[in-house]
């Protein structure tokens, strides 16, 4: 799906997604990242599954200055355990957990009302 969305035309922002990638600033990414403010980063969870993720991933995003965090855990909406997210609660960081698609609209929606936000993308290898 392509989105088109651009009232922060100084911002990156999700231009479209599908299961395996997505476009940022119509540039194409196939590995789990973070994109904020700051940027475009390669996660450290890039190449595993949504089983994978640790509390040490959570703790690389709360080095990160962001208020919220969307976490995108692919095509289907799967949460993660408390235990792994407790460094975002313990940085004072606010997770909110969704599918792709609403992980992309949604981070370009508050980067749009001035957030200080950071999307957590999960691409599950094939």
């Amino acid at each position: 799906m392509k989105l088109h969305l651009n009232t922060a035309p100084n911002q990156l922002l999700f231009t479209g997604y599908a299961a395996s990638h997505v476009l940022i600033g119509g540039t194409r990414h196939d590995t789990s990242l973070l994109l904020s403010a700051g940027g475009v980063e390669v996660a450290p969870w890039a190449g595993l599954d949504f089983t994978a993720l640790t509390a040490a991933h959570f703790a690389w995003i709360a080095e990160h200055p962001v208020d919220i965090v969307l976490l995108g855990t692919g095509t289907r909406l799967r949460f993660p355990r408390p235990a792994l997210t407790r460094p975002l609660l313990d940085a004072r960081i606010g997770l909110e957990v969704m599918d792709l698609g609403a992980l992309c609209r949604t981070y370009n929606i508050l980067i749009a009302e001035g957030r200080n936000v950071g999307a957590a993308v999960l691409i599950d290898p094939d």
